[in-house]
């Protein structure tokens, strides 16, 4: 029986798989994340070649497709991160449409799993130098893509970035208005937006109905990773009350293995802080 909920929580908290060794299966991750009290974890397609395979060649994905249905491995959301290596926004007419076209598979893989959300980075382009072409190509690619994610019943939801670009979800809601799809939504990232912006919880205010899940991530000034939750200046509590009160119901906890700690004592203890402001939030929200 694949686990739906934690009778115990009104939300969902699933852990993303990179604050696991890379030497563990997907379904060693799951086994562990769900043993150490996550819901479930969120796939990982980035910009390694290994990675990407998992949706671009066909062995690759009915390979994972196949563990995670022989295990029930529950995954609701993937954070595609790949983009940055193939952003819609790039003046070199191949890499857009490689960007379409690693989209359009991650909705297909994503259809197949039962994927609910596909997190993808808000970002023109990453490599290159921004311009006006890269912001008019970057609307171009997302509003090709729309169509087919719609067709397919998986929302497709702006990350917040680490540049000027798109860190805060009023940034993001320019985009998310514009298009107007009930299926292109906003993913935030606190500790990004926390590094964006002074005033984090009028920014989550600004995106109200149009926030799909939420990343739970520490940062603190100009460190966007590797950190641990309580290390670094996120206002967790307020931001997860005001999620909360906007009923947001899917959350992940962002945060990397740092290679030395047993992975099951690593991954506990910063389920067991996180946890901690939720019960704070849940009163906040009262």
């Amino acid at each position: 029986m694949v686990i739906i909920m934690n009778e115990a929580r009104n939300y969902y908290l699933s852990l993303y798989e990179k604050a696991l060794p890379d030497s563990m299966s997907l379904a060693e991750k799951s086994t562990l994340a769900l043993s150490c009290g996550y819901d479930g974890i969120e796939i990982s397609v980035d910009e390694s070649d290994g990675r990407l395979a998992r949706v671009l060649d066909p062995a690759v994905k009915k390979e994972t497709l196949d563990m995670m249905r022989a295990h029930h491995i529950p995954i609701r959301t993937m954070c595609l991160s790949g983009q940055r290596r193939f952003p819609f926004g790039s003046r070199d007419r191949d890499i857009r449409k490689k960007s379409i076209s690693l989209l359009c598979a991650a909705i297909d893989f994503s259809y197949e799993a039962g994927i609910r959300i596909i997190q993808i980075p808000g970002y023109d382009v990453w490599y290159e130098d921004r311009g006006e072409d890269t912001e008019t190509y970057f609307v171009e690619g997302i509003s090709q893509i729309i169509p087919y994610a719609a067709a397919s019943g998986v929302i497709v939801a702006f990350e917040t970035m680490e540049n000027d670009f798109m860190n805060t979800a009023k940034k993001a809601m320019r985009y998310v208005s514009d298009i107007a799809s009930p299926y292109l939504q906003i993913y935030p990232d606190l500790g990004n937006i926390r590094n964006g912006t002074d005033t984090p919880i009028e920014d989550l205010k600004s995106a109200k109905g149009h926030i799909a899940a939420a990343h739970l991530k520490e940062t603190v000034e100009g460190v966007y990773r590797n950190m641990e939750y309580g290390e670094g200046r996120v206002d967790f509590i307020g931001c997860i009350a005001e999620l909360m009160a906007q009923n947001v119901g899917i959350y992940n906890c962002e945060f990397w293995y740092d290679g030395k700690t047993d992975p099951a004592e690593y991954i506990t203890r910063n389920r067991v802080y996180i946890e901690k402001c939720f019960q704070k939030a849940k009163g906040a929200s009262l």
